[in-house]
């Protein structure tokens, strides 16, 4: 694993394509985006203000769902989640309330190394979206785990709803 170049998150006009699936959520269509993708509602940490943001489910099971921080710490959702946990999550027609929790960098890596295999296209294009060069191994994508922040949101027992 190679650090080529660490990216800030998108601006511009790829901000505006990075943030179309927002769109898709907002007017319905949030089910075509498929599972792993979900839309995260959160608290503007300087605003105050509800935000939303579009990021990729890692991995999911019965301890809630874990998604990555591309861009590192310095990501607005990241941040913001960091500041006020209590936030929400819609996959699909399915909204939760959730706490945002930060996974220790071992378990990130562990985490990284199990997605992969099972999504290697992916796991590859979102390295190079973060700015790491892997060679496709088991301790590259270990070792990215281990560099970018991994945030597991657990399910709150006061609601779900449906859309």
């Amino acid at each position: 694993m190679q650090i080529v170049n660490k990216p800030g998150p998108p601006t511009g006009l790829r901000r505006v394509l990075w943030r179309l699936p927002i769109r898709l959520y907002r007017i319905g269509l949030g089910p075509l985006l498929g599972r792993r993708i979900m839309l995260l509602t959160h608290i503007g940490r300087a605003s105050g203000r509800p935000r939303q943001a579009v990021i990729e489910v890692i991995e999911h099971g019965r301890h809630g769902y874990v998604a990555a921080s591309g861009f590192g710490p310095r990501a607005d959702w990241y941040q913001n989640v960091m500041k006020t946990p209590n936030v929400s999550i819609q996959l699909g027609g399915r909204v939760l309330q959730v706490t945002a929790i930060p996974l220790p960098a071992d378990e990130g890596a562990a985490i990284m190394a199990r997605y992969a295999p099972r999504h290697p296209a992916a796991a590859r294009r979102l390295c190079k979206i973060m700015g790491f060069a892997v060679d496709g191994g088991a301790e590259d994508y270990r070792e990215v785990g281990r560099r970018i922040p991994f945030v597991r949101f657990t399910p709150r027992a006061d609601r779900t709803t449906e859309t």
